[in-house]
């Protein structure tokens, strides 16, 4: 890295700099990863990528022939757990999660004591499931029980992120790179740089995690997040490259269809960029997928395709509330756009209570918006951006708000900054910014 060299400013500098992407769904990828460390990554997942391919059907097979005729090796048990962590994280299937928190709590039973795989497994399954307390505590008696092992640390960082404690993340990336300064620990690094905006050290620390990737899964996720980090600094013929230079070695890999997806989007490749989405849905639908393709079709006025997808998402959500699970992001951007906003808010304040993560914030920002509470967005839409970090929709969401609320300086200082960061940062809402933006100059 070395992170230590380049360390983020402490709180008070960054708050001088505080106006000085990550792609926020890349967060919580990134989070699994780590989990799954031991072979996924952290908070970016997989150490095969967070997007890495589920676990062949081969390897699934093989640690189930182990653990039936060795009911007693803790360690097949506890790579069969992490093995359907990673595989439900790729098909959305929530059913898989309960087979892996089996497996894990099947390692436990045979090895109650130092079982640091067992550990790392469960805060991956905590991690994937928004139950953030319960992935730090896992993490914590993972680093207690195993003080070197640097995948322990990635899952301590992703669940610090998670929770809203950047700095004490920081700390347990850096030391995740001081005992071994691999792919998901630099990618790690990458992570925290961009969440800080800081997106010439992300590039430079990604660029280096792709340099030392040593699986299929590792070299995806680095293309991956260099193509996203392309669209944030407005370059989608860059993206398009990543994209592409990454699906050369795995073809079916989702994530990099969704990021080839959103480069031809914002290159005007329209049918393209919709033949991707489909084929990433296919392998795995993924809300933020699913949520991309309908919007995208709105914005074209194909409004029948639109809402199957709509439906597909509600569809998931139906299963996530009958699981008691707290609600991602897009559920919640997506039923403030598209469904109740009061609904939303209240998705938003009880996602809040397990997970402060920025990008909570700002969808609970932009639900309260919706509610026509905007006094109370603004304060969340704050709370997302202060760390500095360069997301266009943030920035849209809080130059709404200001402009709801009469404040035209402060909407046009964060709409200019929005379409200067990533012109075409969404499906719908870019040209949206770019009305708001004129008629505030021709009114002013």
């Amino acid at each position: 890295m070395h992170a230590r060299a380049t360390a983020p400013a402490p709180p008070a500098a960054r708050r001088r700099v505080r106006n000085a992407l990550v792609t926020l769904a890349l967060g919580a990828a990134l989070f699994t990863t780590g989990a799954i460390g031991l072979a996924p990554n952290g908070n970016t997942t997989p150490s095969p990528s967070p997007h890495a391919p589920g676990p062949a059907r081969g390897s699934l097979d093989a640690l189930r022939n182990r653990v039936r005729h060795v009911p007693q090796d803790a360690g097949a048990w506890a790579a069969l757990g992490m093995a359907y962590v990673q595989q439900a994280r790729t098909t959305a299937d929530p059913a898989t999660y309960d087979r892996a928190e089996k497996a894990l709590k099947r390692s436990l039973a045979a090895q109650p004591g130092d079982n640091t795989n067992a550990e790392i497994g469960m805060g991956a399954l905590a991690a994937a499931r928004h139950n953030f307390p319960t992935a730090l505590t896992w993490a914590r008696r993972a680093t207690t029980s195993a003080p070197y092992n640097p995948v322990a640390y990635g899952v301590l960082a992703d669940a610090f992120t998670q929770l809203g404690q950047y700095r004490a993340s920081y700390e347990a990336v850096q030391r995740m790179n001081d005992l071994r300064p691999d792919a998901p620990a630099l990618a790690r690094a990458s992570y925290t740089f961009e969440l800080r905006g800081r997106t010439d050290q992300a590039v430079a620390l990604m660029k280096r995690s792709l340099d030392a990737a040593s699986t299929t899964g590792e070299r995806s996720f680095a293309h991956t997040v260099l193509s996203t980090l392309a669209l944030q600094t407005g370059d989608p013929h860059l993206a398009l490259r990543e994209a592409e230079a990454g699906l050369r070695g795995a073809a079916d890999d989702s994530a990099l269809l969704e990021a080839r997806a959103r480069a031809r989007e914002a290159l005007g490749e329209t049918p393209k960029a919709i033949a991707d989405y489909e084929a990433a849905i296919a392998v795995a639908p993924l809300p933020h997928y699913l949520l991309g393709l309908g919007e995208l079709q709105q914005s074209l006025g194909h409004m029948e395709q639109a809402r199957a997808q709509y439906a597909v998402l509600r569809g998931q959500d139906a299963v996530r509330r009958a699981g008691r699970t707290p609600a991602d992001t897009d559920a919640i951007l997506f039923e403030a756009d598209h469904g109740s906003p009061a609904r939303a808010v209240g998705m938003a304040r009880d996602a809040l209570r397990t997970r402060q993560f920025i990008a909570v914030h700002d969808a609970y920002a932009w639900a309260l918006h919706r509610a026509g509470r905007d006094g109370e967005a603004l304060a969340q839409a704050d709370e997302a951006l202060r760390l500095g970090t360069r997301s266009a929709l943030f920035l849209y969401h809080r130059g709404v708000i200001h402009h709801a609320l009469g404040d035209d300086a402060s909407a046009r200082s964060d709409l200019q900054a929005a379409l200067r960061t990533e012109p075409h940062f969404h499906p719908l809402h870019a040209a949206i910014a770019r009305a708001l933006l004129h008629r505030i100059d021709t009114t002013s």
